[in-house]
């Protein structure tokens, strides 16, 4: 399908996790009613952004609830649902920071663990340590659906160009990057590195942030946004809780690609460590 249209979800996060999975699964719906073929939901949407309450909330695959509304409503509203992040427990206790993707059918066809864990400590700003209690993963997801190929990294993946690259060459024609950036980072940041990648790529970018909570501990950014391969924003969120919805055309991306094929004119052999 070259033309289809996508839902971004821009949750307002609260600590009951039964309230955020009720509002995710509302807001999907909210997104299929407006035409959306692809859904995509915030980094840990089902709890809030600490690093110390992650091992509470995670939850493991396939019987976790979190993981079970996504599987029964991308199989009700027959949508591709990549279901931005929340934290996953595997069977040896590790916890991740985990996208799960599932087609028309609720089945899982993709499953993306956080490979750049955010350690950073920005002098009068923003300080966490995901490694306190999150395992890094150790692979790039490139998943192929009835709409296209695309990639799904989270958050801090993003600031790594090559991770995007690699995805790029094996085939994403759209990166998603379920992310929630701060009050210092995301005014910075956020719009000038969704831009970057895809422009740098000539790929479809679908940024999913959670709303902004001033009572939170950690005060995300909003601004969830779609940006096509020339790097034009065609949707764009405010702070606030929403869905926003925009079409991804991937005429325009082979438009790019033919103009200006830098994909092409790539020279790997010079690039190499």
């Amino acid at each position: 399908m070259s033309v289809f249209t996508v839902g971004i979800c821009q949750m307002g996060i609260i600590p009951d996790k039964l309230v955020n999975i009720d509002r995710a699964r509302q807001m999907i719906g909210e997104a299929t009613a407006r035409g959306s073929r692809l859904v995509v939901l915030p980094e840990m949407f089902n709890c809030p952004y600490q690093s110390e309450l992650f091992p509470e909330y995670a939850e493991s695959y396939p019987d976790g609830p979190t993981v079970t509304m996504l599987a029964e409503c991308a199989a009700k509203y027959k949508v591709i649902i990549v279901g931005g992040s929340i934290p996953e427990r595997d069977e040896a206790g590790n916890i991740y920071n985990t996208s799960f993707i599932f087609d028309e059918s609720g089945d899982l066809i993709g499953r993306h663990r956080k490979v750049h864990l955010f350690d950073i400590a920005i002098k009068g700003g923003t300080v966490f340590q995901e490694s306190r209690t999150l395992t890094a993963g150790s692979s790039m997801t490139v998943v192929k659906t009835s709409l296209g190929t695309i990639g799904v990294a989270i958050c801090y993946d993003v600031r790594f160009p090559e991770l995007a690259r690699a995805m790029t060459l094996k085939g994403a024609q759209v990166l998603i990057y379920p992310a929630a950036f701060g009050p210092v980072t995301g005014p910075a940041h956020w719009e000038l590195l969704m831009r970057a990648r895809a422009v740098d790529n000539q790929v479809y970018v679908i940024a999913a942030a959670p709303a902004l909570n001033a009572a939170a501990e950690y005060e995300a950014h909003g601004h969830s946004m779609l940006v096509d391969p020339w790097a034009r924003v065609l949707a764009v969120a405010s702070e606030v809780e929403t869905v926003i919805t925009g079409k991804i055309d991937f005429r325009t991306l082979d438009k790019v690609r033919d103009e200006l094929p830098i994909l092409k004119h790539r020279r790997p052999e010079l690039y190499r460590d």
